[in-house]
Order: structure tokens, then sequence, then C-alpha cells
């Protein structure tokens, strides 16, 4: 893949018609006066169709697993080449439909995607991977149309890139079949206005060393006596993406709410394909970034007049843009490459995640950096969209994984090498 297809295309500019004319009069609002982004976000879903795609597919999905647990034999019939080629053709349309609506709403509004991608991504594409089918049939729906909004728990105050080995949160038997939950989890996204939240803890087992305790997922909900959800934290950037802190004091559910109702499930063993996954939507979330901060640098490096002529004819100047332009090139080929590892079937690596959004998280930092520096005393005024940009980059290097965590995991893979 080398370019957008012409429906790509299409809906890449329906998008942004809908972002210029719905998000963009209202970023003040959203970024500064304390406005939850759910309700446009549901009417993006409606408008586009994305909602009833997503349960589609979700049925689809609840159908083949029943008929397996039934026993049913679908009879498998190969695929010649043309219709291997079309099926590889479908997914790859398919992943690069899902991924132009987060391109094109971080060119205005980066939390946006992080507050959609936790709740349908990360809490709904959770509780699918590890949840009986009851599970899913009783969360995943609403979840999807946000009609029910979703966080997933995993950060502690004293735990954050060592998440398992320092968790302090804990569960333990109740001696009736349920549990009891308590712990602090902090920096979660869509935590002040979560409907249903994936908790993740310890299992306190006596004799066994706290580090080599179960890690166990419950769904909870919004209202549950002893689960008190905080107040939208202040923060840097993303405001848009309402972070919070989550308590729990002798919180009681029943066996229906232990993710996969069996205690053999341990989240430590999906939690590669979970990094994974939100590691190649950071390439995503960057090449939007790193667009609009060029296509805003471009605009005024040709508007801006200094010493009797624009600043776009100094050569220092242009020099910031032909980097923003490499960036953006290569944030571009990353995608493109992603979409067609999708239409193979397969996925990256997670050490290949890992670089990916290393490099795409550096990415976008640099160029929001130089498009406020091209927009000089203007660019570090909130007037002007790149000092918020380069607020919002700056999260790129943090969540999902520090930069740090990213070189860790890909030198390991290579020294592990033959």
């Amino acid at each position: 893949m080398i370019e957008w297809s012409e429906p790509q295309r299409m809906l890449r500019d329906a998008l942004r018609n809908f972002i210029e004319k719905e998000i963009a009069p209202n970023l003040d609002q959203l970024e500064h006066g304390d406005t939850p982004p759910y309700d446009v976000l549901r009417k993006m879903l409606r408008t586009f169709g994305i909602d009833q795609m997503a349960k589609q597919r979700f049925e689809q999905q609840i159908a083949r697993e029943k008929d397996e647990l039934a026993g049913v034999v679908r009879e498998k019939k190969e695929k010649t080449p043309e219709e291997q080629a079309m099926a590889d053709m479908m997914r790859g349309e398919e992943a690069a439909m899902s991924m132009l609506p987060s391109i094109e709403l971080c060119r205005f509004c980066p939390g946006m995607v992080t507050a959609l991608g936790v709740s349908m991504g990360l809490t709904a594409g959770t509780i699918m991977s590890k949840g009986t089918i009851a599970q899913k049939e009783r969360f995943v729906p609403q979840l999807l149309t946000l009609e029910k909004i979703g966080a997933w728990a995993i950060t502690e105050p004293n735990s954050g890139s060592d998440a398992f080995g320092s968790m302090k949160a804990s569960c333990r038997r109740d001696g009736n079949g349920g549990y009891i939950l308590n712990g602090n989890k902090t920096f979660i996204t869509n935590g002040p206005y979560a409907d249903t939240i994936v908790f993740i803890c310890k299992l306190d087992e006596a004799g066994v060393a706290p580090k080599d305790r179960k890690v166990l997922s419950f769904i909870l909900d919004k209202g549950t006596p002893g689960l008190v959800q905080s107040k939208p934290f202040r923060k840097m950037g993303i405001h848009s993406s309402p972070t919070g802190e989550l308590f729990l004091q002798d919180v009681k559910v029943g066996p229906d709410r232990l993710l996969g109702e069996t205690e053999e499930i341990s989240y430590r063993s999906g939690v590669k394909d979970t990094f994974t996954r939100e590691r190649t939507g950071v390439a995503a979330m960057a090449l939007g970034i790193v667009e609009r901060c060029l296509q805003l640098s471009l605009k005024y490096a040709k508007e801006r007049v200094q010493f009797g002529k624009p600043i776009g004819e100094f050569q220092l100047i242009q020099l910031k843009l032909a980097k923003m332009e490499v960036a953006r090139v290569n944030l571009q080929n990353l995608v493109f490459r992603n979409i067609e590892l999708v239409a193979k079937g397969r996925s990256p690596t997670l050490a290949e995640a890992s670089a990916m959004k290393l490099y795409a998280a550096q990415a976008a930092m640099e160029v929001a950096l130089e498009a406020v520096q091209i927009h000089g005393g203007n660019g570090y005024m909130a007037e002007y969209q790149v000092e918020q940009l380069a607020r919002d980059a700056k999260i790129l290097q943090i969540y999902g994984g520090t930069d740090e965590i990213q070189i860790t995991h890909i030198a390991r893979d290579l020294l592990s090498r033959e």
C-alpha cells in the first residue's frame, strides 16, 4: 500500500468535514471547559455507521463462538488465489477505515482518540479476549456504541512501568464463591465517567510471594458499593480525555464479575497482545498530529513576514519544514505497513510494535515543538493550535509504555536472536 484508495480518501474528507463542523468550533470548551467528549464521539460513531459496524462484527464473532461451544463444525472451503486476494483486500480496507478516524481526530483533538480507544478498544477488547460469552453479551455491545463508557484500570500510584511487579491492588476469596477487592488506581483514562471498569489486581494467596501471585481481572459497574471515582485530573495535555483515580475499599463482587469466570485466566498471558495493539495505534495518532502541525506551519511560513519577506524563504525555516515532511512520510509508511500486515492476517511482534511507537512518539513531539518554534511567540500562545498539539504529543512518549520501556523491549528482542 503506497497511498489511500479513493473510498478511503472519501471517508477521510467526510471525517474532516465532520470534525471541522462539530469539534473545531468547540475545541476551547472541550480543552478547557471540562466538557466530556462522549456526546460528540457518539455522534461521530452514528454519523459514519461505526457503531453499527462494530455491533455487526461483535454479533458475528459471538455466533462463531457459540457454534464452537456447541460443537458445530463449519465446512472450510479452500480459497482460490482470487478469493484469498479479495479476503486480504477486505481486511486491509477494514483496517484502513478504522485508522482514519484516529488520524483525523488527532489533527484537532488527540485526547478524544485516547478516550475512544480505551473504551472501545482496551476495555471492550479485554472482555472480548478473556471473557465468557455471557460476559461479552452483557457488557461489550454498549461499549462498542459508547452507550456506556469503559475504563481499563492497571496503573497505580507506585506502579507505572513496573505494572505487575509493584501492583498492590488485591482480591481475596470471600468463602462463598465471590471476591472482595481493594486498591487504588491512578491515571485511569475515562475513570471519572466510566460505567464499566476492568479492574486488574493480584489474588491474595497464602504462601505465594506477591510477585508470583495470579493477576486477575474483574468487571465493575459505576456505583458499586465501595467504589469511588475521582473528579478529572488537571494535566499537561489531552484535556479532552478525562483522567482520574479509582478507590476500592472492600468491594464485594460475585463470581460472574471475574473475567472469564475462572482463576486460571491470568492477565499476564494477554498483556503482550494488549501492548502490541496499543502501541501500533500510536503511529496513526502521531500521523494526525504531524499532518496538522505541518499544515499550520506551512501556512504561517507563507504569511508571516520578517525582514521584508515571508519567513518561509529563510533556509532555517525551510529545514524545519523539510524535516516535518520526512516525519510525515515515515509515519504514513508505518501506518500503511500496519494495514498491510492486517490484510495478510498478521500482526507485528511486540518489538516491532515498540519500535513503531518509539519512532512515532518521538517524531510527533519533535515536529510539534518545531511547529511552536516556527510560530515564535505566537506558537507559545493558546490562541494558536500548535501550543495544544505540542502538549498533547508528549503523552505519546509516556502512556502505553514510556520511550525507555520501548527501547528495553526492542533491545531484548534483538539480543535474544541467534
